[in-house]
């Protein structure tokens, strides 16, 4: 019985972590803090560079742009659960979806018929 529990246990662990993913392109600094492995300098680093030059495509574009942030640390920071590019989540796709959509209408205007704007809680 005992071995049940931990294995229960262990496998609860498990579903935790692939549901704690955070992605680069959407997350706030809190949010990316959260990552084991990124702290208060990095997590300004990579909002910064989001900001002044659009989303990361992917892990590699991630480790392109921001300094410090090799393929290595990409990768474990990716183990840790952060998410870069199509590697995300449906919320990921979303989250893009809403990005892509927002620039393209001038500020104050109407918006067209059957435009939603959907956000997503993390």
């Amino acid at each position: 019985m005992f071995k049940k529990v931990i294995v229960t246990a262990a496998m609860l662990a498990a579903f935790g972590q692939a549901f704690a993913t955070v992605d680069v392109n959407s997350a706030n600094e809190s949010a990316l803090r959260g990552i084991k492995g990124i702290g208060p300098a990095k997590a300004k680093a990579i909002l910064d560079e989001r900001s002044a030059h659009g989303p990361f495509k992917d892990a590699t574009d991630l480790s392109k742009r921001v300094k410090g942030l090799g393929g290595h640390t990409v990768e474990r920071l990716q183990a840790e659960g952060l998410a870069v590019g199509t590697s995300g989540a449906g919320a990921t796709a979303v989250a893009a979806a809403g990005a892509q959509a927002a620039p393209s209408r001038a500020k104050g205007a109407p918006s067209a018929k059957g435009d939603t704007t959907v956000a997503v809680k993390k």
